[in-house]
């Protein structure tokens, strides 16, 4: 899988066919047959295009899991995130699940817990009812916070990936990798906007109404009651607000939201009027809240893969070594990790 190798790499190092091909001293149709695998490049030609991008040999040359079927969900619609970068994304997601897969096959193939039916939901015209019932198909109590919301979908079997990219027009999609149900985002986003874009395409994942008019406000309207309904806003606020005040920033903390979305479900909820929202609204966006909004709760992180890798190496089915490429983590950091709880 040496082409899926070389797209991936070179995707990450933001050069074109054409940037590689001139400083490897070769056509850009030639990088075309290598991505595509047509034709294998010689020796000497890989270790140029290795030291160009800047990628360890054995990481270049390493074999992919060729068994795996993905079914990638769709971009945003109107986003300015180019053809390259969507590749990027889809590439990514390949690379790091074919190594996610390597260890779930090292153990029996059946460590991911039973994921919930998706596209299964539909919707009822009523956003807080379709919230209600995406709590509800993924085991969820019907009102409070969601703590770790990456955990509670690791456990239900959806896959959870963080992708470090630093470009403002992605945020999140979501897939389906050998019938698993796959989340990709942004790690770069802070804390807040990771579990709205998670519940976002969380959304889009479990409903059924792709291409339906009003796709992306229903998952908006679904996904922000999801985290927090209008019963948890009236017990958490009360009936009516007159202001924005700072103790509200307690209640962000508490269920992992941005400001911006506690005060947009506080007003559909009617606790607060529109035209206090509309006033926050002109002050934040003054403030680069719009985009920028100070981060209140720490990152949630995926641990799955983690679990996995270690179990692998303790019950001895690969070797530190292999963990650590797995991982793609110094061997040191990994060994340290492995052994007899010391007490």
């Amino acid at each position: 899988m040496f082409n899926k190798n070389l797209k991936y790499y070179r995707l990450k190092k933001n050069m074109s066919k054409k940037d590689l091909a001139k400083a490897c001293g070769i056509t850009p149709m030639a990088i075309t047959y290598y991505e595509q695998g047509t034709r294998k490049p010689g020796i000497e030609i890989i270790n140029k295009m290795a030291e160009v991008l800047g990628v360890g040999l054995s990481d270049f040359i390493s074999s992919r899991n060729d068994s795996l079927i993905f079914v990638h969900g769709e971009f945003r619609k109107n986003s300015t995130f180019s053809k390259s970068q969507q590749d990027y994304v889809r590439e990514s997601v390949e690379e790091y699940f074919g190594r996610f897969f390597d260890a779930v096959y090292c153990l029996g193939g059946h460590p991911i817990p039973p994921s919930p039916q998706i596209h299964s939901l539909s919707a009822s015209g009523d956003y807080r009812k379709d919230a209600l019932e995406l709590r509800t198909h993924l085991g969820i109590p019907k009102i409070g916070p969601i703590e770790d919301l990456v955990t509670v979908l690791e456990n239900q079997g959806i896959l959870v990936m963080m992708l470090d990219i630093d470009n403002r027009h992605f945020s999140g999609m979501n897939g389906t990798v050998n019938n698993h149900p796959y989340i990709v985002v942004n790690s770069n986003m802070t804390a807040e906007r990771i579990r709205s874009t998670i519940a976002h395409e969380l959304t889009h994942m479990m409903f059924e109404v792709k291409g339906k008019d009003g796709e992306e406000k229903f998952a908006t309207e679904v996904s922000g009651a999801f985290l927090m309904s209008d019963d948890d806003i009236v017990r958490e606020l009360g009936i009516h607000r007159s202001a924005i005040t700072k103790d509200m920033i307690f209640v962000c903390k508490e269920y992992g939201i941005s400001m911006y979305m506690l005060v947009m479900r506080s007003s559909q909820a009617g606790v607060v009027s529109s035209t206090v929202a509309q006033d926050f609204y002109i002050k934040a966006g003054k403030a680069g809240w719009r985009t920028k909004e100070p981060s209140r709760i720490e990152k949630e992180k995926p641990l799955l893969f983690e679990q996995l890798v270690y179990r692998a190496i303790n019950e001895e089915g690969i070797s530190i070594q292999r963990g650590a490429e797995m991982l793609k983590i110094p061997y040191k950091d990994v060994e340290s990790r492995c052994g007899l709880v010391e007490v």
